[in-house]
């Protein structure tokens, strides 16, 4: 299965990521769904990640946040922003710590929406699944 990015479907940031993804990710290796869809809200309960909100890489049966997620995400896409994986050396707490900053202030830097943002098909886990569940 394709690795799984959940994402916070009213939070601006978060959508610019997505987009960002999408854009850099031309061999279509990611999926998307939103942290408040059905698929979203099951993988934050199987994974034990109640009351998270913001970006999560779920990849080989296996949940990865914070600056972990991130820079997991950024090694798959096309061009240099693979490098950034690099990052990865610095230690992990000061990682943590300036990834929770930016999403503790995210809403109030970024701003949110209304409601969820709504991927486009060909990305959207969600379709997919109900797509795929149809009997001909």
């Amino acid at each position: 299965m394709k690795p799984i990015i959940l994402f916070d479907g009213v939070c601006n940031l978060c959508s610019f990521s997505v987009n960002f993804i999408t854009k850099h990710d031309t061999k279509g290796y990611f999926h998307f769904a939103s942290i408040q869809s059905t698929i979203g809200k099951e993988l934050i309960e199987k994974y034990g990640l109640k009351e998270f909100d913001s970006i999560i890489l779920v990849q080989d049966n296996k949940a990865y946040i914070f600056s972990d997620a991130v820079l997991r995400i950024a090694k798959a896409l096309d061009g240099w922003y693979r490098y950034l994986y690099i990052f990865r050396f610095i230690p992990k707490a000061l990682r943590d710590a300036i990834y929770k900053m930016v999403a503790k202030y995210r809403y109030k830097i970024f701003g949110r929406k209304e409601s969820c943002q709504v991927t486009p098909p060909a990305l959207n886990l969600q379709t997919q699944a109900k797509s795929t569940s149809k009997t001909p």
